[in-house]
């Protein structure tokens, strides 16, 4: 008969769940291949019920990642029968309508078993450099344009590993031991969850999870409707234009909140796009749910039971629900963009809870060298993919964040790794001057990124960025922030998505956006002014055209424009 454990014992049982999680999380950190996961943290770990509920995440992760993985589980449970399944079998796919939303992220999962009994599951995300097909780039016109599609599997079948799946995925891979690599540390994430959920069963003294999980989920459930029931019951909605591939693309929202539940409809929204930029609902969900519980119930852990209250929905062939085989490589251009139309109706809800728009979706850099139409006798063939950031919207109290991910949460590409792993040179990274939206808080500034070839060889780009025709707009007063560039060394403008060869003479020049304002401009604390102005992060011009101060370099200021015609002071 299993155990009932008191409040003090589930609440240090649920810490340590997490907490195995996370060293699942540094596993799959420590032991990958790709720079985008060991470096910058593009992953996810979770364990989950005999049910195929979510009851713990790793903090390390993305929420592309670990909302899109808190379904997941449920479409392998329902291909393998719970009583067939065996303590050393793993489970794999990249079906984007049943893990993470495009072919290159990995999932797996492994049941659990504790002395001699299925007691859970331990699942993990992360991405693979390359696939085959096109490359990772929009320009497909259907997903198997996009590379290897592998549907649900047995992986490792009661401890025999497929050595033939191994064979076939170096096969569809330009970077063949990188992916094989990569599989391996995908193993040993879930091997480690598995291993450490047994042991710390063994010390609590249990042989289930089911109080635990059921404790997990519905005391995260019950807060969570708490939370949304302290929010205005009604119906809101908000509107966002981007940039889309070839023409702009309308994000449109209603939220209703009652009865202690929210649900975001994205009816309204844009059709679908003939190329690979089209998000998935799983996706598209997992991203709107993450501003929701950032917004209203930041200290409430991840899972299955802080999810329930929240419910998204869109109709088919909408660019935020897209049906297979539609093309959807690049869909965090889209699903990274949601969290702001979300927060515009938090906005109207209750003014004061949501930051103004940031740069949002990553200005992510896949490179190819030596294939295809950049191919160059006796130069390097490399396959890698750089992550950098803009800047995040400014906050109701507080200034924006710059060069900092958000919603990915995925770290900046490093300068010394990037040139350790492939045959570039970055020449310049450094904050972007006057790209925040001046506000009573400002927004965080983009960045400046140089890099060419070392090799002076030609390079491919799969471009896929947003920010550039629509930058990110100021809330309450706030100013927008500046839009991204993308251009080659001699002023050459590229196109912000598709395939695109930078000549081996030139350097890639990118300049990423910059995060909104909050509130008025001349109601800006002028030491914060001044602070920016010494620091080089706003330039004079802009102090007196946006701030209305003139800064000396010994840090004195005097009042010029508005502020010195209304006697406005902070």
């Amino acid at each position: 008969m299993a155990r009932e454990l008191n409040e003090i014992e589930r609440q240090i049982l649920w810490n340590r769940l997490i907490a195995i999680v996370e060293e699942q999380a540094q596993t799959l950190m420590r032991t990958a291949f790709n720079p985008i996961v060991r470096e910058s943290g593009d992953l996810s770990a979770g364990i989950f019920d005999i049910r195929g509920r979510m009851i713990a995440q790793a903090v390390t992760g993305t929420p592309g990642h670990v909302n899109t993985m808190a379904e997941s589980v449920s479409f392998f449970l329902e291909e393998f029968p719970l009583e067939d399944m065996h303590p050393d079998d793993i489970y794999l796919t990249n079906d984007p309508w049943k893990a993470a939303g495009h072919l290159n992220d990995f999932m797996l999962v492994r049941p659990c078993f504790h002395e001699g009994k299925l007691i859970g599951f331990t699942s993990c995300t992360s991405h693979l450099a390359d696939l085959g097909g096109l490359g990772f780039g929009p320009d497909g016109t259907d997903v198997l344009d996009e590379g290897l599609f592998v549907p649900i599997f047995k992986l490792v079948d009661a401890g025999r590993l497929d050595t033939n799946f191994i064979r076939i995925l170096k096969a569809n891979s330009r970077v063949p031991i990188e992916v094989e690599g990569d599989l391996y540390a995908l193993m040993a994430c879930v091997e480690c969850g598995s291993r450490r959920l047994s042991e710390c069963m063994g010390d609590v003294g249990i042989t289930t999870l089911e109080d635990i999980s059921d404790y997990i989920v519905e005391t995260s459930r019950q807060r969570t409707n708490d939370l949304i029931r302290a929010l205005p019951e009604g119906v809101y909605h908000n509107t966002m234009r981007v940039d889309g591939y070839d023409k702009p693309l309308d994000l449109e929202a209603t939220m209703t909140i009652r009865g202690g539940e929210i649900t975001v409809d994205f009816t309204g929204t844009s059709g679908l796009s003939s190329k690979g930029i089209n998000c998935p609902l799983n996706y598209a969900s997992a991203y709107s749910c993450f501003a929701l519980k950032c917004a209203i119930a930041p200290d409430i852990p991840n899972n299955a039971g802080s999810l329930e209250p929240l419910r998204i929905t869109a109709p088919e062939n909408t660019i935020v629900n897209a049906q297979y085989p539609v093309p959807v490589a690049m869909r965090h251009v889209v699903g990274q963009l949601l969290p702001d139309v979300v927060f515009g109706c938090l906005h109207k809800a209750r003014p004061g809870l949501a930051p103004a728009e940031g740069a949002c979706c990553l200005w992510d850099l896949p490179l190819r060298g030596g294939y295809a139409v950049s191919a160059t006798p006796g130069k390097t063939r490399f396959a890698t993919e750089l992550v950098h950031n803009g800047g995040t919207g400014a906050r109701p109290t507080k200034d924006g964040l710059s060069a900092t991910a958000f919603p990915s949460g995925v770290m900046g590409s490093l300068v010394e790794i990037t040139e350790s792993v492939s045959p570039l040179i970055i020449w310049k990274r450094e904050y972007r001057q006057d790209s925040s939206g001046p506000g009573r808080y400002r927004g965080g500034l983009g960045q400046v990124l140089e890099l060419s070839s070392s090799e002076e060889a030609p390079i491919s780009l799969f471009a896929a960025l947003d920010r550039i025709n629509h930058p990110a707009r100021g809330r309450e007063g706030g100013m927008n922030g500046a839009p991204g560039v993308l251009t080659l060394s001699d002023g050459t403008r590229l196109n912000p998505k598709g395939e695109q060869v930078i000549p081996g003479d030139q350097r890639l020049v990118m300049l990423t956006p910059g995060g909104a304002g909050y509130g008025n401009p001349v109601d800006r604390d002028p030491e914060h002014v001044v602070r920016d102005v010494l620091t080089g992060l706003v330039s004079q011009e802009s102090a007196e055209a946006d701030y209305g101060l003139r800064v000396a370099a010994d840090g004195s200021y005097a009042l010029c424009g508005p502020r010195a015609e209304d006697g406005v002071m902070a």
